[in-house]
């Protein structure tokens, strides 16, 4: 196994990330979903520069992106967003788009759970038949119920996956399962043959190694499904407002180049901005904890 990490988590220059992972030994990075914001020819010389491949993208699904929507307006609009992120990653040689159909923190359902379901199915399809075409995969990633009230768990994804096409996968991520899952390796055995990203965090959504979760048995278990590809860091700290917080340095009080988009997100996710040191930090931890696993 191999090791890509996420670059939305701080907003810095693409560069200094790059350089960052690249230093620690990362071979591969998903790239903040954001197509407006990367000249792709650019992009990959940089990645190349530095010996990083890209491994794919995960979906912003913020304010209006939601393939659930009632309004078909907002639904075209959605699907087209992740289609011009597909689209990016493919210029880049990246392998898998990380897809959450719904808008992140909305818990209120639009329509009925069957019109919802058709939506999303036939949303899925619109950019499944793109996907196809250049040879990347989608993989339905559940996040927890605090985020969204559509897809929570591991079966829920695969329904959704099997209802798109045969070759549409899953991305299962440890910060969820552990919340939603009943058994976190049970739910990574069954998505045997479906499996085509897995993020990482621990159980505190900190950097692997700073948590409760056990990675032998974790790593175990994706060996036992045959799942010998990416492990994806994605952590976000939350971050602690009091005098009780054990990394005092770790908040940025004066960001440069965040978004009102990339804040709400972060926000959203019970972040902030965080330090360059905080962040090196988590991103270092994250490598060395999991390296004698791969």
């Amino acid at each position: 196994m191999e090791l890509a990490i996420h670059n939305w988590m701080r907003a810095e220059p693409l560069n200094e990330t790059v350089r960052r992972i690249a230093d620690l030994g990362y071979s591969h990075l998903e790239i903040q979903g954001a197509p407006e914001r990367y000249d792709t020819q650019k992009t990959k010389q940089l990645l190349n520069d530095h010996g990083i491949s890209c491994w794919g993208s995960v979906t912003l699904m913020l304010e209006d992106r939601n393939m659930l929507a009632k309004d078909t307006a907002k639904r075209e609009k959605s699907i087209q967003y992740v289609l011009d992120l597909a689209k990016m990653v493919n210029e880049l040689g990246g392998s898998v788009i990380s897809l959450v159909p719904a808008t992140v923190g909305k818990l209120v359902p639009e329509g009925h759970p069957e019109e919802e379901w058709e939506w999303a199915v036939e949303g899925i399809q619109k950019v499944y038949e793109y996907t196809e075409s250049v040879g990347i995969r989608i993989g339905i990633e559940p996040i927890n119920r605090f985020e969204t009230y559509f897809i929570n768990r591991g079966d829920q994804a695969l329904a959704l996956a099997e209802a798109v096409g045969p070759n549409c996968g899953v991305c299962l991520d440890t910060f969820h399962m552990n919340l939603e899952e009943d058994d976190l390796f049970e739910a990574i055995r069954r998505a045997k043959g479906r499996l085509v990203n897995f993020h990482v965090a621990d159980n505190n959504r900190m950097a692997p190694g700073m948590g409760k979760l056990d990675w032998q048995k974790i790593t175990d278990t994706l060996r036992e499904i045959d799942y010998d590809s990416v492990l994806s860091v994605e952590f976000c700290a939350p971050i602690d407002r009091t005098p009780a917080n054990p990394y005092p340095n770790s908040i940025d009080k004066n960001p440069q180049g965040l978004s009102a988009e990339q804040r709400k997100f972060l926000e959203d996710h019970g972040s902030a901005a965080v330090t360059g040191e905080f962040y090196e930090m988590l991103t270092r931890k994250s490598i060395e904890t999991l390296t004698p696993f791969l």
